[in-house]
C-alpha cells in the first residue's frame, strides 16, 4: 500500500490551544512493501505519525493518501473498510487479560470476518494450526492456550506482533515493538516481523527506540525530532554525527538507558481499552 504524506500538521484532540501540533509540515513517501523504521527522542512524533497513518487522528492541514485514496474523504463505512486493511501492534497490545492467547491471536481475523463469524470466534477458535504456526514464530507455539495474564509483559508484546501474521492488512504500523524485550528477543521478533511482512508483500513502518536494531534491519530510517522530519535516509547514510544532532540532550535514550529488562516475571493484569 502506497502512503503519501504532505505538509501535514497533525494536532491532538486533547492538546491545549496554543500548543504546538505533534507533527508539524511533515512529508514522506513510503511504496508499497517498503520496510521503514521511525526513530527519535521521545516526543519527537513517532506514535502520532503511527496514528495518522493507521487513520486514527486526522490531519489538521496538508495531504494524506493511503493507496490513492484521501481516507478522511471517504464515508465512513469506506474508511472502515480501509482501517480493516491497515494493522496497528501499539506498544502495549490491547489483549484482554482473561482471554486465552489463542483467541486473542485470531482476532487479528475479525476485520475480514462477519459479525456471527466474529461473535463465534470468541468462543470457538476456528484455525488453531495457524495461531500456532504465528506464535511459534515468535518462539511461543507452548503458550497457545495460556491465559494472557499469565504471560510475561515481554510475552505479550509478542503475542501482539503474532497478530501481524494473521491480519487481512496490506499495511503494518508497530509501535515500540520491542520495548519490553531482551536484546536477544528483540532481534528475533524484528527479524520474524520484517521477514513475515516480506512473505506478504506488505508496507511496514515501526517506531523504534533500538537505533542499532533500527540501522541492522531497515533499509530506510526515517528520524522525527520536535514533530518535524530531521532526516529520511538510507540506513547506510545515518552517521553518528547525525545521530547526534537527532538525540541532542537525549543521549541517554540514544545510548539505550533504561532499556527493557528480560523477560522473566509474569505481568500484573492491565485493564486496557480498544479504540
Amino acid at each position: 500500500m502506497d502512503i503519501e504524506i504532505g505538509h501535514v500538521n497533525v494536532r491532538h484532540i486533547t492538546a491545549r490551544a496554543g500548543m504546538p501540533a505533534a507533527l508539524q509540515g511533515l512529508s514522506l513517501r513510503i511504496a508499497s512493501g517498503e520496510r521503514v523504521a521511525v526513530i527519535g527522542p521521545s516526543g519527537a512524533g513517532k506514535t502520532t505519525l503511527l496514528h495518522l497513518l493507521t487513520c486514527a487522528l486526522p490531519p489538521a492541514s496538508g495531504t494524506f493518501t493511503l493507496g490513492g485514496q484521501a481516507p478522511w474523504a471517504l464515508p465512513r463505512r469506506e474508511l472502515q473498510r480501509l482501517r480493516g486493511r491497515l494493522f496497528l501492534a501499539p506498544q502495549v497490545p490491547p489483549l484482554p487479560p482473561r482471554q486465552r492467547v489463542v483467541t486473542s491471536v485470531l482476532a487479528a481475523r475479525l476485520p475480514a470476518m462477519g459479525t456471527w463469524a466474529s461473535l463465534r470466534s470468541l468462543f470457538y477458535p476456528d484455525d488453531i494450526p495457524a495461531a500456532f504456526a504465528a506464535l511459534d514464530r515468535f518462539d511461543l507455539g507452548e503458550k497457545l492456550f495460556e491465559r494472557v495474564d499469565r504471560l510475561s509483559g515481554g510475552e505479550r508484546q509478542r503475542v501482539g506482533l503474532a497478530r501481524a501474521l494473521l491480519a487481512p492488512a496490506q499495511a503494518w504500523f508497530v509501535d515500540e515493538p520491542l520495548s519490553a524485550l531482551d536484546p536477544t528477543r528483540s532481534q528475533q521478533a524484528i527479524a520474524t516481523l520484517i521477514e513475515g511482512a516480506r512473505e506478504r508483500g506488505a508496507t511496514l513502518v515501526a517506531s523504534l527506540h533500538q537505533v542499532d536494531v533500527a540501522l541492522a534491519h531497515f533499509p530506510r530510517i526515517v528520524g522525527l525530532r520536535d514533530g518535524q522530519l530531521a532526516f529520511d535516509l538510507p540506513a547506510a547514510e545515518v552517521t553518528r554525527e547525525r545521530l547526534a544532532r537527532l538525540y541532542d540532550r537525549f543521549e541517554h535514550e540514544l545510548r539505550g538507558e533504561g532499556a527493557a529488562m528480560p523477560e522473566t516475571s509474569v505481568a500484573q493484569p492491565v485493564a486496557m481499552h480498544c479504540r
